[in-house]
């Protein structure tokens, strides 16, 4: 669990499976993808490392469209496991971000998402879960996900309290450029 607030310097952001054929299946996609968006143009606008991954993408698709335009630059790691930390390439990815706040966010959340999260704190990762950029296809398993990942002593927090985190202050030239997509969500 981390009581040190994010900082910009010493975050990752890990978007977990967010895939074509998925994705429209999920409670709340909508909503997911909003807070989604939000972190990824944050993370980039502050020069955030960001990893993608897709689960068996050959069954499940690529990942969706909206992200891929977003971030043309990075090459999904794709993976078998459900838990991206065994996955060819991901810890020495996430290891050359030399990065220890590890903001995790995409779908499902109780299958690849709590996987990762547990894997990665079992490892002394500082784990923070983004409740509101996480999904799953029933509502009952996201909210069982978030409330396990919680006792397990993760941190929960929401897209926009990770943004304003990063942030840290209002005014600036960051805050303006953020601010309509914050106003934007419902």
């Amino acid at each position: 669990m981390t009581t040190d607030l994010l900082d910009r310097s010493r975050s990752a952001l890990v978007i977990i499976d967010v895939q074509e054929k998925l994705f429209p299946h999920v409670h709340e996609w909508d909503r997911m993808l909003a807070r989604i968006d939000l972190l990824v143009f944050a993370a980039k606008l502050m020069g955030i490392p960001v990893l993608l991954t897709e689960q068996y993408p050959r069954g499940l698709g690529n990942t969706i469209q909206e992200i891929r335009q977003a971030l043309p630059e990075i090459q999904p790691l794709t993976k078998m496991d459900f838990s991206c930390v065994p996955a060819p390439g991901f810890a020495e990815r996430l290891s050359s971000t030399h990065r220890d706040q590890i903001v995790l966010a995409g779908i499902e959340a109780h299958v690849c998402v709590a996987q990762t999260a547990l894997d990665l704190a079992s490892r002394g990762g500082n784990v923070i879960i983004v409740a509101d950029a996480v999904s799953s296809r029933r509502p009952l398993d996201a909210q069982i996900a978030l409330r396990r990942l919680e006792q397990s002593g993760l941190t929960l927090s929401t897209a926009e309290a990770v943004v304003f985190e990063w942030l840290r202050r209002a005014g600036t030239e960051e805050f303006k450029a953020i601010q309509p997509r914050l106003k934007q969500l419902q």
